[in-house]
């Protein structure tokens, strides 16, 4: 895929985001691709829902695979604002989606930055791209905490 159609996609996951913002949610969104079209979108809903494991990858994920009705996604793409903690990185592994594009890095809980767990030599076969509109990314969760404070 090219850039241009990553960055329009993580506008859409970033839309996701601000939502979740709204919601007072930590803002991270995600959508779903598969033939260059939405296919599905995902918040974080932790709270609202009272399930630690209401991440925004999560939430996308099973929202397709209802729709779908099929657990296996090999031809889309993830776009997520936050690079995926381990449960969300093997939740995107298992359900053999295609490619990974996310915004900005998660320093502390990353899968990718601190346990690379699409190693292809971990058997991953997900293509990662990373750094999409980080700045935006990256401000919104910052300016979030900072009110947190």
């Amino acid at each position: 895929m090219n850039n241009d159609l990553d960055k329009l996609f993580m506008a859409e996951a970033i839309k996701e985001a601000k939502l979740a913002y709204k919601e007072r949610e930590v803002p991270v969104g995600a959508v779903i691709v598969i033939d260059n079209k939405i296919v599905a979108r995902g918040r974080n809903t932790r709270i609202k829902d009272n399930l630690v494991t209401s991440h925004a990858e999560i939430n996308a994920i099973l929202s397709l695979e209802k729709e779908l009705n099929q657990r296996i996604l090999d031809n889309a793409t993830i776009y997520v604002t936050l690079e995926p903690c381990p449960m969300c990185a093997y939740a995107i592994m298992e359900s053999h989606i295609k490619r990974l594009v996310y915004g900005t890095v998660d320093p502390k809980r990353g899968a990718i930055s601190t346990l690379d767990i699409f190693n292809k030599s971990l058997g991953s076969k997900v293509e990662v791209c990373g750094n999409i509109e980080k700045e935006e990314c990256e401000s919104l969760l910052k300016e979030f905490f900072k009110e947190l404070r």
